[in-house]
């Protein structure tokens, strides 16, 4: 008994300080389950995609939470229903962006703030303007870097992208 009480005390302090682990979330826009490699597709490959998926975790049962792209992201964002979700459409604040969701609505970059993690969000946004309380570097994220507006991150050649530090 005491051997294990022993094991124990001296194990304790390692999983206290277990590594945490990382995190990268993935969200595409119009893109089914079957549209990636590591998911059965065979017209063309996504490798790095593939190997994310192999050495991590895979989402079988992880399903969108609206049919339109701001809506999905306060989803995602808020961990809300998409009938309580701050963004309910893909209303914009033009010249620049999408309506901002509120500066007291609470992310998910928050929660891992708190844990100590460093966050970052880079693609399309659309869930507030630059400079507004729903810039992502007012929602919890360390980082932004790509589009506020979902209106210019629908070309391959944007006239520009935010780089918000």
């Amino acid at each position: 008994m005491k051997q294990i009480l022993l094991l124990l005390i001296l194990l304790a302090p390692a999983l206290v300080h277990a590594d945490k682990p990382n995190i990268i979330y993935i969200l595409l826009d119009d893109a089914g389950y079957g549209d990636l490699s590591c998911y059965g597709q065979k017209k063309f490959t996504t490798p790095n995609v593939d190997r994310l998926a192999k050495e991590g975790m895979k989402f079988t049962q992880h399903y969108s939470g609206s049919t339109v792209c701001a809506p999905t992201r306060s989803v995602l964002m808020t961990g809300l229903h998409t009938g309580h979700t701050p963004s309910r459409g893909n209303r914009e604040h033009k010249p620049v962006g999408q309506f901002p969701i509120p500066e007291d609505t609470f992310t998910i970059a928050e929660a891992l703030k708190a844990k100590g993690y460093a966050t970052g969000a880079f693609g399309k946004w659309g869930l507030g303007f630059p400079g507004s309380e729903g810039d992502p570097t007012n929602q919890g994220f360390d980082r932004f870097f790509g589009w506020n507006c979902q209106r210019n991150a629908h070309t391959y050649y944007p006239t520009w992208l935010y780089d918000g530090t």
